[in-house]
């Protein structure tokens, strides 16, 4: 099972994203209203990895998935996973997309 730790500041996100410059990491930007959100955070906490992963509340903390929006030029969706390495998206994907298969498939490929 994944451990993740929230990301609620622009602070926190600024220093994830200098982390991925030293290794991938993974964001998860979830939406708490939605049961496909519901089912994808399902998904991403049910992989086993020793990538560093990361959680944001799109709705509770939208300034910083605003700024992760802007910082790694992927349009928004929620839910959305993204792989970043060397401070850029390398992979990403949405809704129904994200299955722990692909999650993984993804980290592998890196």
């Amino acid at each position: 099972m994944t451990t993740y730790t929230e990301i609620t500041t622009i602070p926190e996100w600024q220093n994830v994203l200098q982390q991925s410059k030293e290794k991938p990491v993974l964001v998860f930007k979830h939406s708490t209203t939605c049961p496909v959100s519901a089912a994808a955070y399902k998904e991403f906490t049910s992989i086993a990895t020793e990538v560093d992963a990361y959680l944001v509340k799109v709705i509770e903390s939208r300034p910083v998935s605003k700024e992760i929006e802007s910082d790694l030029s992927v349009q928004h969706k929620s839910p959305q996973i993204l792989l970043v390495s060397n401070g850029e998206s390398v992979w990403n994907d949405s809704h129904w997309n994200i299955t722990e298969k692909n999650i993984e498939k993804a980290i592998e490929a890196q």
